[in-house]
């Protein structure tokens, strides 16, 4: 039985001069897959009688085709696409092929723009037809010991939780969460995220992300935005231990609890004081 939208391995029936006709594995030759010459990118491999590896999908007029092209992604797999196009029944994405495949108003979780990249799950609609969901969450695996605490990662957002819990696709197809106070920026669907570290493996076997940099280093870093923004400002700065924590987070994009360690440890270096008005340079 033919497998739409995956490889199949079908034998070579006959020869036209648009390309060559391959087993439909129905017995009846009226169903072979016609594999046209501008999709055989292994001439060499293709011999009468013999079988030859190829992608199968349905066409713009819903016929069957066969491809050697290698496509982005196949049936049941979770892929990064590009959107090509938006449209009133929905957006187009390019998975590879000649086509560009479908992925309708109501498999859209969130507003897709146009160049931009994002996680899709790829199914058959209705008609038998290649086309690409962002609801991927159902779809994504457990890493099961390929990554561990204190690894890094990358990947996508493709959603979040009531909470404000970031949901992300760690690359290939990894499900990873980022809690709300492991991030200091606005995050939004379709965001690509690099050194994300594992801190956590929850029982269910997804990862728990930080973007947060380790604890020294993200004090190191923030002691010289301080001292940056103080120097910049005639030595103050109206931020002290009683500053607004969602002013941190938009200033420094830090923690209260991050900024207020900082400052202490500024303090026994003798770098700066504080007062009610805020801190100063010494």
């Amino acid at each position: 039985m033919i497998e739409i939208g995956k490889y199949n391995k079908l034998k070579v029936q006959r020869e036209k001069e648009y390309g060559y006709f391959l087993d439909g594995k129905t017995k009846n030759s009226k169903d072979d897959i016609l594999l046209p010459k501008s999709k055989i990118t292994n001439p060499q491999e293709i011999k009468l009688g013999e079988e030859v590896e190829v992608f199968v999908y349905r066409d713009s007029q819903k016929r069957l085709v066969a491809t050697q092209e290698k496509p982005k992604a196949t049936v049941d797999e979770i892929a990064i696409l590009r959107v090509c196009d938006n449209s009133e029944i929905g957006s187009f994405v390019d998975i590879g092929l000649d086509r560009d495949i479908l992925v309708p108003f109501r498999e859209k979780k969130y507003p897709l723009f146009v160049d931009s990249y994002y996680p899709f799950y790829i199914y058959l609609d209705k008609t038998g037809r290649l086309a690409a969901t962002t609801n991927i969450d159902i779809h994504l695996e457990t890493a099961n010991g390929l990554l561990k605490i204190g690894d890094t990662c990358s990947g996508y957002v493709f959603g979040f939780q009531t909470n404000g819990t970031a949901l992300v696709c760690i690359e290939p197809n990894f499900y990873g969460i980022i809690l709300k106070e492991e991030v200091y920026t606005s995050l939004r669907e379709g965001d690509y995220l690099t050194d994300l570290r594992v801190i956590k493996i929850y029982e269910d076997g997804r990862l728990g992300l930080s973007a947060r940099k380790e604890r020294a280093e993200e004090m190191q870093g923030l002691e010289k935005e301080i001292l940056s923004y103080m120097e910049g400002n005639d030595g103050f700065m109206r931020f002290n231990d009683k500053a607004d924590p969602e002013e941190l987070r938009v200033v420094f994009n830090t923690s209260k609890k991050n900024f207020k360690r900082t400052l202490g440890v500024m303090m026994k270096k003798g770098l700066i004081k504080q007062d009610e008005q805020g801190t100063w340079l010494k």
